[in-house]
């Protein structure tokens, strides 16, 4: 098929009319990081309070109705409302896939993670429906959470472009600390598989009725889930001593205090929850303080190479009317030559 002509692309006309500027991008970025963290929690709020079978079906939410009917009660709006909020996970991740094809000059890797999200997002929302049309299969139930999870990662991933230059990645501290990183990324990705395995063995299986469980012992998957905790809290400490013995800058050794809050954070709210019994709104925030670890982790893994600096400005734009600029510095030598 041949490609669609730029004179009838919707985001180059866009593009034409409409230059957002480079903090347009990174909150519209930024934007897409809250979104999917909101997906995750309203995705277990659907869980923990029994609905996610309030529809019983997909994509209508009955066999006769788009919507649910008031004999569904709370569980159906519950689980309608989160239905609802893909549109506006799509709203804003169409907002920064605009932003980023039209802002000038035009960032390739930009557009290609915002499509990623865009794909992830679809993908997603036909898991979501596996999983309602299976009554909860738990493996289902799991890969919804991991597809969230992949999501968020990669909404990070556009937060972090839009705010770097295009330059050949640039490693700040040697490399065996950088593969300490990546590691630490590893332990933490099998931490967050290790939860899903947790919470389809666990008690709260999403429907008042008898759901399908997986066929595990939970307190000794719980008990290995704490072993990865460990793993990586000790991934951790070390990173934190080996950024201070090879002096690394001080932005990554500062979001590594932060995860260190995250995750001091997380442990607390982990205990508090086994040894109260898994109350519904402290499993809620255990499954937050698991996305802003997460979160954090990415973070810190690529707060340790450098693409340059972010061009603010495309230096091929006109300057607007009634503005004079002074010439740079070599355009000057060369006038006054």
């Amino acid at each position: 098929m041949a490609p669609v002509p730029n004179t009838l692309n919707p985001l180059e006309l866009i593009a034409r009319r409409w230059q957002p500027s480079a903090a347009f991008v990174r909150r519209a970025a930024l934007a897409t990081v809250v979104m999917a963290v909101i997906i995750v929690v309203t995705g277990g709020a659907v869980r923990l309070s029994q609905s996610g079978l309030g529809c019983s079906t997909w994509p209508k939410c009955t066999p006769d109705s788009l919507t649910p009917t008031a004999a569904m009660g709370i569980n159906g709006l519950i689980e309608f409302g989160n239905r609802m909020l893909t549109y506006v996970l799509c709203a804003v991740v169409g907002l920064f896939i605009i932003a980023a094809r039209a802002r000038h000059p035009r960032r390739r890797s930009l557009t290609r993670l915002g499509w990623a999200q865009f794909w992830l997002v679809m993908s997603n929302a036909v898991i979501g429906g596996i999983t309602v049309l299976t009554g909860l299969n738990p493996y289902i139930v799991s890969s919804h959470f991991l597809a969230a999870t992949a999501l968020l990662t990669v909404a990070v991933l556009s937060w972090k472009r839009a705010g770097e230059g295009d330059e050949e990645p640039r490693d700040l501290v040697a490399r065996p600390a950088r593969q300490l990183a990546w590691l630490l990324v590893a332990a933490t990705g099998a931490l967050t598989v290790i939860g899903t395995v947790v919470t389809g063995t666990g008690p709260h299986a999403g429907d008042a009725k008898k759901v399908h469980r997986i066929p595990l012992d939970w307190q000794e998957i719980t008990q290995l889930h704490v072993d990865f905790v460990y793993i990586v809290v000790g991934l951790s400490v070390a990173l934190w001593f080996t950024l201070r013995a090879v002096k690394a800058p001080a932005a990554p050794r500062r979001m590594l205090l932060e995860l260190f809050a995250c995750i001091a954070a997380q442990g607390v709210i982990g205990y508090v929850q086994y040894f109260s019994g898994l109350p519904e709104i402290v499993i809620g925030l255990h499954m937050l303080g698991s996305a802003l670890v997460w979160i954090w982790v990415l973070r810190v893994c690529l707060s340790l190479r450098d693409r340059g600096p972010l061009q603010e400005e495309d230096p091929g734009r006109p300057a607007p009317s009634g503005t004079h600029e002074a010439p740079e510095p070599q355009a000057a030598s060369a006038l006054s030559r």
